[in-house]
């Protein structure tokens, strides 16, 4: 289990503050792929990914996990394209693989211009996407991003902020993300899929990633009965549902920022998006 020095709890929400020591990129995770286009300062506090023509690059934990709360501070390259994908997320998936039906849980941007997009495959390709433009440049300077994760819901936040939540509503029939996962942080080239042409003449891109600690129950041996006990810190009320007040500063933060969601769309609303339960 992986454990952070301090945590601190705000509005019933998590902020995650780690030292120096347990806050090492060594402690948690390790290179993954992109050769010289992976670089990490030699204190382990910074973790720079390249991408060019040549190759992107990516880093993974060492470990699957079961429930946590996680995060990373990062800063999406600066140099304007499209094309491109800076990502954080949970996933299943082997490494070798190519994407299949999986599990995963995702933050991604989408070239440079300040896009994010999130994302929850549940053994199956996804397609619960929604799309937010950013109240802040993330090109210029380190912001974090969390993800809660626990039997009872799903939280995604951007600098403390909620932004959005996904329900667990297996009572209702909607498929809930419970297997172990590890987590990975990438940049690549999506130029063949729908993220419009890479601008090479501005490469390489390099994206900046910090803050490597969190606080997540070791999934190694698919143990849910621990992982999801009431003792484990993850799960405790505070961090079952949000509050009002939380509720109404993620409802403000979507009407300004949230520009697609899939629940808007026919083609690919899920029996979740009725459900009076999912906040």
């Amino acid at each position: 289990m992986a454990f952070l020095v301090v945590i601190t709890i705000v509005l019933g929400v998590f902020c995650l503050q780690t030292n120096a020591i347990n806050n090492s990129f060594y402690e948690y995770y390790s290179y993954l792929w992109g050769n010289d286009h992976f670089s990490v300062d030699s204190q382990g506090t910074e973790v720079q990914l390249k991408l060019d023509k040549s190759s992107g690059a990516g880093f993974r934990s060492k470990l699957d996990y079961q429930f946590g709360m996680f995060h990373i501070r990062m800063k999406i390259p600066d140099k304007k394209t499209e094309g491109i994908v800076t990502s954080f997320y949970l996933t299943d998936l082997m490494d070798s693989m190519h994407p299949i039906d999986h599990i995963e849980l995702n933050y991604e941007f989408i070239g440079t211009n300040g896009t994010m997009r999130t994302n929850i495959y549940d053994n199956d390709m996804g397609h619960r996407i929604q799309v937010f433009n950013l109240w802040f440049d993330p090109t210029q300077d380190y912001h974090t991003y969390e993800i809660l994760w626990n039997n009872y819901q799903i939280l995604y936040m951007v600098d403390g902020i909620p932004i959005r939540v996904f329900k667990n509503n297996t009572a209702e029939g909607v498929a809930y993300v419970t297997k172990p996962m590890h987590i990975e942080g990438t940049i690549w080239d999506n130029s063949t899929g729908s993220s419009g042409a890479v601008n090479w003449s501005n490469a390489p891109f390099v994206a900046h990633f910090q803050d490597f600690g969190f606080y997540a129950c070791s999934g190694q041996a698919n143990n849910f009965s621990q992982c999801a006990s009431d003792g484990q810190l993850w799960n405790q009320p505070s961090y079952r549902q949000l509050t009002d007040s939380q509720k109404q500063q993620m409802a403000d933060y979507r009407k300004k920022y949230l520009t697609y969601d899939y629940c808007w769309d026919q083609s690919a609303r899920k029996k979740e998006c009725s459900l009076s339960s999912a906040v």
